[in-house]
């Protein structure tokens, strides 16, 4: 048996009941852990934002040297 850790940003309880469905309909022993993250959820959709936009071809590549002269 292999084990996947998988984190969902549900937005109700509807999508829970879908995603139990789901594994249940494929015969997948899950567990399901409600911890809270340590993060702050603001900045959580910051990076996922950020990251989205990378995808999307936003944003601007930069050397070592050019990020060094902007955080002086």
């Amino acid at each position: 048996m292999e084990t996947l850790n998988i984190t969902a940003y549900t937005e109700d309880h509807n999508q829970i009941n879908a995603i139990k469905a789901f594994m249940e309909s494929l015969n997948i022993k899950f567990k399901i852990d409600n911890k809270e993250s340590n993060y702050n959820p603001e900045f959580v959709e910051k990076i996922l934002n950020s990251k989205q936009d990378h995808k999307d071809g936003k944003g601007e590549v930069l050397t070592l040297d050019e990020f060094k002269k902007l955080c002086k």
